[in-house]
C-alpha cells in the first residue's frame, strides 16, 4: 500500500531502523563480545543521530492528530509513547555493551516499527 504523502519520509526511514533492529538481534546471539560492542555503539549513535528526531517528530506532528479520538485511537497513542520510552530506557545497557539490552532493544525496534507501519500510519491516514 502506498503511504500518503504526508508520512512517506518517516516511513522510508522504517526501513534504516527495520535493519537496524535486525542488525541487534544477530549481533546479540552471536557471543562475540566485539560483535555486541560494536553494535551497541551504531545503535546509540544511530538513536541519537536518527531515532531520537524521529520519534519527537512523531510524538509533535502524528501524535496530537490522534489525541481526543476514539479509544482505539488513544490507544495507539499511548502504545507510540511507551515504545519510545522503552528505547530510549534501553540505551543505558547499550552503553554498557550489554547484549541482552542490544537484543530487546532489537526486538523492540522491529515490533514497534511493524506496529507504526500496520497500525499507527493506517489510523492516521485515514484521518488524512
Amino acid at each position: 500500500m502506498k503511504r500518503s504523502e504526508f508520512l512517506q519520509p518517516l516511513s522510508r526511514e522504517h526501513h534504516a531502523a527495520l535493519s537496524l533492529g535486525k542488525s541487534c538481534e544477530r549481533a546479540a546471539q552471536s557471543g562475540d563480545a566485539d560483535v555486541v560492542s560494536q553494535a551497541c555503539q551504531r545503535a546509540v549513535q544511530a538513536f541519537a543521530n536518527e531515532l531520537d528526531r524521529h520519534f519527537q517528530v512523531e510524538e509533535r506532528t502524528l501524535l496530537p492528530l490522534l489525541r481526543g479520538t476514539e479509544t482505539r485511537t488513544r490507544s495507539l497513542v499511548q502504545r507510540t509513547l511507551a515504545d519510545h520510552r522503552q528505547l530510549h530506557g534501553l540505551l543505558d545497557g547499550l552503553k554498557l555493551n550489554d547484549a541482552e539490552a542490544l537484543n530487546t532493544f532489537g526486538q523492540c525496534l522491529l515490533a514497534h516499527v511493524r506496529f507504526e507501519e500496520r497500525e499507527l500510519f493506517p489510523a492516521i491516514e485515514r484521518l488524512l
